[in-house]
């Protein structure tokens, strides 16, 4: 039931709906037509593909700056996607279709290697992101085990893991977060306050830092309730001995805030967007 000329998309589409919602079949209609989403995945894709091919799978750097002595002691380290034409493209338009693809695992130890490579002769601590997908593979902490072993930097690598309701075997989350820390690398839980947030398994985490969601930060000066729950965050953590990390600080006002309510470190616009070179940088 189809006006599209290629039959196989809709029926691939069809197929893809089916899955998703435990049925035997479903007959194509109009609702479910995402024609236009089926060739941007499909454009993307291949972008990535070529991406690979050519080595244009970038890192890029955003400093974060001690809210105490305003120097950087830290990098988060970003991953880009390079065009032909040199234009940096953002993982927002690639990362989810590099999961449905099964490039994702590529991806990220592409971005691993990299980072680890940069950071072997610089005197800063550098962050990663990686997922619960990622610490589900099987191979994966024997990947980051050769990674340490060629660059020998563990003392200066933290893991950041996104906390949300992915995650479907905290027992898996704990051990992993132990055999890293047995490696000498640090953990920090990304997005911390953002929908869900499992404080019962935080207890049972050895981890060391909480990034503060950018979506409380962002609002932390306007918005009552951000700037309630922001504190708490920074008060329960502290209880902890662990560090607190505020991202998306994009103004002085922002700034200002997050650092009396006695968050350790500050990462956004305001100081420095991603740099594709890391270096020593001072703010007054």
């Amino acid at each position: 039931f189809s006006n599209k000329n290629n039959k196989l998309i809709t029926a691939d589409i069809a197929l893809q709906s089916a899955k998703k919602d435990h049925k035997d079949f479903i007959v194509f209609y109009d609702e479910l037509d995402k024609f236009q989403e089926y060739e941007k995945n499909m454009l993307w894709t291949k972008k990535l593909k070529s991406a690979f091919i050519h080595d244009n799978i970038e890192v890029y750097f955003q400093p974060l700056v001690n809210n105490k002595t305003l120097k950087v002691d830290k990098y988060e380290c970003l991953v880009r996607l390079i065009e032909d034409s040199g234009k940096v493209i953002s993982p927002y338009f690639f990362l989810d279709i590099s999961k449905k693809s099964n490039q994702y695992k590529k991806l990220t130890r592409i971005v691993l290697e990299k980072s680890f490579k940069r950071f072997e002769n610089l005197p800063f601590e550098f962050s990663v992101n990686i997922s619960y997908e990622d610490i589900e593979s099987n191979d994966f902490l024997d990947f980051i085990k050769s990674m340490i072993k060629k660059y020998n930097i563990s003392d200066r690598v933290i893991f950041e893991i996104l906390e949300d309701e992915s995650i479907k075997n905290y027992q898996c989350l704990i051990l992993f977060v132990d055999e890293v820390k047995a490696l000498g690398c640090k953990v920090a839980i990304d997005d911390f306050g953002s929908g869900y947030s499992n404080f019962e398994y935080l207890l049972k985490m050895n981890v060391d830092y909480l990034k503060i969601d950018a979506s409380l930060i962002k609002n932390v000066a306007t918005d009552e309730n951000s700037y309630k729950i922001t504190k708490t965050i920074i008060e329960f953590a502290k209880n902890l001995n662990l560090k607190t990390i505020a991202e998306y600080v994009e103004n002085e006002e922002i700034f200002n805030i997050v650092r009396d309510l006695g968050a350790d470190y500050s990462q956004g616009y305001f100081f420095s967007e991603p740099i594709a070179v890391p270096s020593v940088i001072e703010f007054d």
